[in-house]
């Protein structure tokens, strides 16, 4: 696994680098060499975040935490990782290395528990048309909801527009699968 580390706002310390390849060690078993895992800190204030993601073959697994102390929101997101890895244990066995991903669940966690079922509450379904973004934007915030699908105008593909944890808005967009 290629492991990228980066300091927004901050310069970081060898050993907070070195402690960070460490614990990401642990999931190199389950992911192939060919996995990307990218840790970007950022410092606002007295605020300290850690956001890691780790993508291979198409699947993307993203965590972020904030706490006064780097090491604590490194600690918690390796851990959400690690969670979010045996939630979709099923999913991971026809794609990763099954051996190795049974190992590290039983190592990692020693629980039996059964996997989690998903079931869907309410579908919606609504007629879509063709927008900009900054009216998608508005509707969403007319809306007073957290995103919003919509067809963008100029590509004619499916968008969705978000609101961002920072105040901002995000975009997202079809890509061609890797």
């Amino acid at each position: 696994m290629r492991i990228s580390i980066t300091g927004r706002k901050v310069n970081l310390r060898d050993n907070f680098k070195k402690l960070a390849t460490k614990k990401l060690a642990r999931f190199e078993r389950i992911f192939d060499e060919d996995a990307e895992a990218n840790v970007v800190v950022t410092v606002e204030k007295n605020r300290q975040t850690v956001e890691i993601t780790i993508k291979q073959r198409g699947m993307i697994y993203r965590a972020e935490a904030t706490e006064l102390e780097m090491n604590e929101a490194l600690d918690r997101v390796i851990s959400a990782l690690g969670r979010q890895i045996r939630k979709n244990k099923a999913k991971l066995d026809k794609q990763i290395h099954s051996a190795a991903l049974d190992q590290y669940v039983m190592d990692y966690y020693n629980s039996e528990e059964e996997p989690e079922e998903y079931n869907v509450a309410r579908v919606k379904r609504f007629p879509i048309k063709p927008m900009h973004v900054e009216e998608a934007i508005l509707q969403m915030n007319m809306l007073d909801h957290q995103f919003y699908m919509f067809r963008n105008e100029e590509s004619g593909e499916i968008n969705v527009v978000y609101a961002r944890k920072d105040g901002g808005y995000g975009l997202l967009e079809p890509d061609e699968e890797e």
